[in-house]
């Protein structure tokens, strides 16, 4: 069978890349057909089978084009391995822009599990994200936190992280506790720093619409209409884990992030990070997305090094 698929909708550099480097990736993953191009024509030989299946993941990376106005690498991976990609896809509104950032800077969602993130937010009140390095979780977190902030759904946003020392002693750090605290919670800085002006921020953290505080600071509080976010989930135990879950107040929405395999907790210490997620698969009102390499938003040699480090612990 033979089958013509003209490009109409999109540029179809957006869609080939340059020297036709996207459609070679993309042709990868059918290698029983024979994927020719011509202009802005893609003719496909092969069984019908595949040809269907191929011409369906080309029009989702139309769609994707057109939704969000790019098509990398690893988003082709995952528009054509993912099942549920279609979906993710279809239903995501408008370009999925979360924020307007410093310097008119737009951040949005940039890969498929990221927009799952978004998707489930909307619907439940408690989501777990979990994934390596560089998959823009803590970053899609923060920055529904402040969308939700600014749309007013939240009185005020605040930013936890287990005070666990990753091969440094906090007791030697210079400073009163603040300034020994701020090095853990300099990624959860950078993300607002990105997201609110610098006048503004201060005036959040100042006033207590935005709190960063280590985790141990959670305990015997309620969290009425607050975004709450607990990063480096890993790093908590399961005590630290029931006690910032069970904290969730009226109207408010929680998101854990964390990677299962950057543990720095003591080896006496299990981490509560999967056994919580275990525990609470299947409750009606939380979500969990999983993210891998194929969401790494850093350089692209990060992916590399997660693959790496994945295969030597197989």
């Amino acid at each position: 069978m033979e089958k013509k698929i003209q490009i109409k909708e999109v540029d179809p550099m957006l869609l080939f890349g340059i020297n036709n480097k996207k459609i070679k990736q993309i042709s990868g993953f059918f290698s029983d057909l024979k994927i020719v191009v011509r202009g802005d024509v893609l003719k496909a030989n092969g069984n019908e089978a595949d040809i269907n299946r191929f011409s369906n993941k080309i029009e989702l990376c139309i769609t994707h084009i057109l939704r969000f106005g790019e098509l990398t690498e690893n988003q082709i991976e995952r528009l054509i391995e993912d099942e549920d990609a279609e979906e993710v896809v279809k239903d995501a509104k408008g370009s999925e822009i979360l924020v307007h950032g410093v310097g008119g800077n737009v951040i949005k969602a940039q890969t498929a599990n990221q927009r799952k993130m978004v998707k489930f937010m909307a619907v439940n009140d408690l989501l777990f994200a979990i994934g390596p390095a560089g998959t823009g979780k803590t970053y899609t977190a923060v920055a529904l936190a402040v969308k939700a902030l600014k749309s007013k759904a939240v009185k005020r946003i605040i930013l936890t992280r287990p005070a666990v020392e990753a091969g440094e002693n906090l007791g030697f750090l210079p400073g009163d506790l603040k300034d020994k605290l701020d090095p853990y919670m300099m990624p959860l800085y950078d993300a607002l720093r990105d997201m609110i002006s610098p006048e503004k921020l201060a005036d959040f953290l100042d006033n207590g619409t935005i709190e960063i505080a280590p985790l141990a600071f959670m305990r015997g509080r309620t969290l009425d209409k607050a975004f709450c976010i607990m990063d480096e989930a890993q790093n908590a135990t399961e005590t630290q884990f029931k006690m910032f879950l069970t904290r969730m107040g009226k109207n408010s929405k929680f998101i854990i992030t964390g990677d299962a395999t950057q543990v720095d907790l003591p080896k006496k210490n299990m981490s509560g990070l999967l056994k919580s997620a275990n525990v609470l698969k299947g409750v009606q009102g939380i979500s969990f997305v999983t993210l891998d390499g194929k969401d790494v938003v850093r350089h692209k040699l990060v992916k590399k090094i997660i693959e790496a480090y994945d295969k030597e612990e197989q």
